[in-house]
């Protein structure tokens, strides 16, 4: 049974995007990093109780991610951790893993005011099918946050420029203490009239930046649509493929994972994996980003404003099938193709159950975005579990 969550999300839902990048994070990791749950937290009080912790205690990482040593291989993804403030809020708070969000080579702006919205499937168990007619017909989305939580993602990867980020970044890899990992996600960025040449050399111009501030691990969004186009990239793994030798040509040795959305054909599945992990491209997969679906409100109308919206990437508790499907359907491939690649499972994490259906679902490392969001606690309460 659904109910209404009182709780604060890390990511205020009722503020602009600039708002929460500028005075963000709230609520619990807010309280992490010296602040007030609900008006933030400032650089000045991050400095403050950095300087104030205790020095973390020497021990030995129990498990790895790509070769890193990490306590829990469970942590966020790219979305919600804006800036190093929440990065280090997520570690503080017992996320292992700490996904940078997704960065370009330029900056780009966020889409209008709101971007996250209740989402409601209609089934009796709130699961979003993503071969249903519902996802074309309409969802319906508003202001009820209610437990398991469920809502849109509807930002358009807003970027700041590289001199913002780039310093930012390296902060964030600085602030994981023993055991944690910062992974930066970045994609390139498509305008008008730009050739599918200068497309692939743009996600290596922004690859190399990254490569910049010291990564160890990189993460590479597939899973947006490439703008202008409404497709995802992911739907062509022919231009995956090219682009991710061309950023594998530029930063080398360093383990390059891309996020993926669903995909519902085995074949085409099947075809993603030869051409990227089987040529020694791709060492991982993150799995999923969203749902896309339309969004209406209770009178069937658009819900989100703006051209170009009527659909949104739905996240949360309804995606957590699919998330586990894929993640399934990719260890079956690993095994039967005799390949080497991790798995990273994502999708509808919102209790300690869930993360360990994920690892015996076959993921090599879980992360959470909306249940970490509404449930700050989550790291820690699989720890203790």
């Amino acid at each position: 049974m659904s109910e209404e969550t009182t709780a604060t999300p890390f990511y205020d839902v009722d503020r602009t995007y600039e708002d929460n990048y500028a005075s963000g994070p709230f609520g619990a990791f807010a309280e992490a990093l010296g602040g007030d749950a609900k008006d933030g937290v400032t650089a000045d009080q991050v400095a403050r109780t950095l300087n104030e912790s205790a020095p973390e205690a020497a021990h030995t990482p129990a498990e790895s991610f790509f070769g890193i040593p990490v306590d829990l291989p469970f942590g966020i993804p790219a979305g919600p951790l804006l800036n190093e403030r929440y990065t280090t809020a997520a570690f503080r708070m017992g996320y292992d893993l700490a996904v940078y969000k997704t960065v370009r080579s330029h900056a780009w702006g966020c889409n209008p005011f709101p971007n996250v919205l209740a989402v409601h499937p209609r089934s009796a168990d709130g699961i979003l099918d993503p071969g249903s007619d519902e996802c074309d017909d309409g969802v319906l989305a508003d202001h009820r946050f209610e437990t398991p939580i469920s809502i849109s993602n509807s930002f358009g990867v807003p970027s700041q420029d590289p001199d913002v980020w780039q310093p930012d970044m390296q902060r964030a890899m600085e602030r994981a203490g023993v055991g944690q990992l910062l992974v930066p996600s970045f994609q390139g960025s498509r305008h008008d009239g730009m050739t599918a040449a200068e497309y692939v050399a743009d996600h290596v111009t922004t690859a190399r930046l990254v490569m910049e501030t010291g990564a160890h691990v990189m993460e590479m969004n597939t899973s947006c649509p490439n703008e202008g186009h409404n497709r995802l990239l992911c739907h062509a793994p022919d231009q995956v493929s090219t682009i991710t030798e061309a950023v594998k040509n530029e930063i080398g040795d360093t383990p390059l994972i891309i996020k993926l959305a669903y995909l519902p054909s085995d074949g085409d599945l099947e075809y993603m994996v030869r051409v990227t992990a089987g040529r020694g491209l791709v060492q991982g997969f993150s799995t999923i980003n969203t749902i896309s679906a339309k969004l209406v409100d209770a009178q069937g109308a658009q819900a989100l404003p703006g051209a170009g919206r009527d659909r949104s990437g739905v996240c949360g508790a309804a995606i957590k099938p699919s998330g586990l499907d894929m993640v399934r359907r990719l260890a079956a491939l690993r095994e039967r193709l005799g390949l080497d690649y991790g798995i990273i499972g994502v999708g509808g994490v919102t209790t300690p159950a869930d993360y360990a259906e994920y690892r015996a679902a076959g993921a090599d490392a879980v992360m959470s975005a909306t249940g970490a969001m509404w449930n700050p606690g989550l790291a820690r309460q699989i720890k203790q579990s």
